[in-house]
């Protein structure tokens, strides 16, 4: 679902920036017709897109909140990032948020953070 949503975001802002190109020799040769209906399509893509944008973040925060409610959270060592195979089958179900990703940035994290039901 995520990946649909910034696809159409993607499509949106090609198109809202197509019409941005389009309207400058318009405005230049005085046809307001045409001005007027790229105003209004302008008006619809930007309406569409912060309500996209609005949904992507809605289910960013779902997730970042199902993290919270996990029991335990802390920072993920260097040398446990080196094996994570092997820190992944000690403490099962864990999952782990790295700081520069979408989520990571949304929950304000330092460092790569690891989740779990139970302390490891």
């Amino acid at each position: 679902m995520k990946d649909t949503i910034k696809a159409e975001i993607k499509r949106l802002s090609d198109q809202l920036d197509s019409i941005n190109h389009k309207s400058q020799p318009l405005l230049e040769s005085g046809n307001v017709e045409k001005l007027g209906e790229l105003m209004k399509e302008k008006l619809t893509i930007e309406e569409e897109l912060q309500r996209l944008r609005e949904a992507h973040t809605a289910s960013l925060s779902k997730e970042a909140q199902k993290l919270q409610k996990l029991g335990f959270q802390r920072a993920i060592t260097k040398k446990e990032q080196a094996d994570m195979g092997a820190l992944k089958k000690r403490v099962r179900g864990i999952i782990v948020v790295h700081p520069m990703t979408a989520l990571g940035r949304e929950m304000g994290l330092e460092a790569v953070t690891g989740f779990a039901r139970e302390k490891f």
